[in-house]
């Protein structure tokens, strides 16, 4: 989305990633300037524990990310997995507890790349974004409003996407092969040196425009549903969670995971798009991945458009959302071990967390 990995998009990246950690390191950024070697220090530190985070909660949840993927491109007229519990059992059964976890190794690879590259992107666009917004309106001591930060994230996101987008491609790939597919990746770098030599330069970004308009509904709407909430949560102190004007984490993991299962709802179609879209040109792939008509070969798409096309016609508007289950079940435990995860890695390190409104 969805954005993995934005909100990591991506999952489309995880949502803690999309939803806190940038909300969150904005506010903190704009309350105060450090030391160069402080910040530097500060940032290595935030970008470790984003990383870990990341690695520790896709891990977590990675059984349920492949079966994910697998209902999002198999052959609707050779089903092998039909549902949730279904499918994991069926995964357990034919690969063992390792297939629970293939292309996962290639998922957590991408992240810290990924966490570095969406928050310089982030920090860059915001302070550019910030300037203009000064200078348009004339006021030096304005800072950004949410719809500005809607926009940085997004930029961010597009741009932590684009650099480690072949990366998720191969994975895609990974994760969809079996131990009766006719060839095999053997890894991350096995996988990309493949595809370039048999496909070419532009077969790692398959799928990638897809990519790209889905990380904007995914990021903005986590961005503007997770603010809303908290603004509404603290004007309205519902059931009295605002406690000395604080929301608890369980209630910013709450607005957090409503934000991000909305979020990946709108943008989902467009990851599967992007999934199917990985999967033209491979000329080794399992007879999983999605046929034409009666055929168990791959389906070939001209471009997003025509995927989608034929992606309706040949299976029903609700073939956009297969794998929609897992994906949603796999949000709340996602956001709740990253989020863990996050603070106590920044603990350890000696960051200190200063979260305020």
């Amino acid at each position: 989305m969805a954005s993995e990995d934005v909100v990591g998009k991506s999952t489309g990246e995880s949502a803690v990633t999309t939803i806190v950690n940038f909300a969150e390191e904005a506010k903190l950024a704009r309350e105060g300037v450090k030391a160069p070697g402080q910040a530097i220090l500060s940032v290595c530190k935030s970008l470790v524990a984003g990383g870990v985070a990341g690695g520790v909660s896709r891990t977590a949840v990675a059984p349920l990310e492949r079966l994910k993927i697998l209902l999002q491109v198999q052959n609707p007229h050779s089903i092998q997995y039909n549902g949730t519990i279904q499918g994991l059992k069926y995964i357990w059964k034919s690969e063992g507890f390792r297939g629970l976890f293939r292309g996962n190794g290639t998922n957590c690879a991408r992240i810290v790349p990924n966490s570095a590259v969406k928050f310089f992107s982030y920090e860059q666009a915001s302070s550019g974004i910030l300037w203009l917004y000064r200078q348009q309106s004339g006021n030096e001591d304005a800072q950004l409003t949410p719809v500005l930060r809607l926009g940085a994230g997004a930029c961010a996101g597009i741009i932590a996407m684009s650099a480690t987008y072949p990366m998720d491609m191969v994975r895609g790939r990974i994760t969809v092969q079996t131990e009766k597919s006719p060839y095999q990746y053997r890894g991350m770098f096995h996988a990309l040196g493949t595809v370039y030599r048999e496909e070419g330069f532009r077969a790692l970004y398959k799928g990638w425009l897809p990519s790209v308009i889905g990380v904007i509904p995914y990021v903005g709407l986590n961005f503007a549903v997770y603010e809303s909430l908290k603004d509404w949560l603290l004007k309205s102190n519902p059931y009295g969670l605002v406690e000395d004007s604080e929301l608890s984490v369980a209630t910013r993991l709450g607005c957090g995971a409503v934000a991000g299962t909305i979020g990946q709802t709108v943008a989902y179609p467009l990851d599967v798009i992007r999934r199917r879209m990985q999967m033209v040109g491979w000329k080794d792939a399992a007879s999983v991945v999605t046929g034409e008509g009666k055929s168990k070969a791959p389906m070939e798409y001209s471009g997003m458009i025509d995927a989608f096309r034929k992606t309706v016609h040949h299976e029903g508007f609700g073939a956009l959302y297969k794998g929609l289950v897992p994906n949603s079940v796999k949000v709340v435990p996602s956001i709740a071990i990253a989020f863990v995860t996050y603070e106590v890695v920044k603990d350890v390190l000696g960051v200190e967390m200063r979260i305020s409104d």
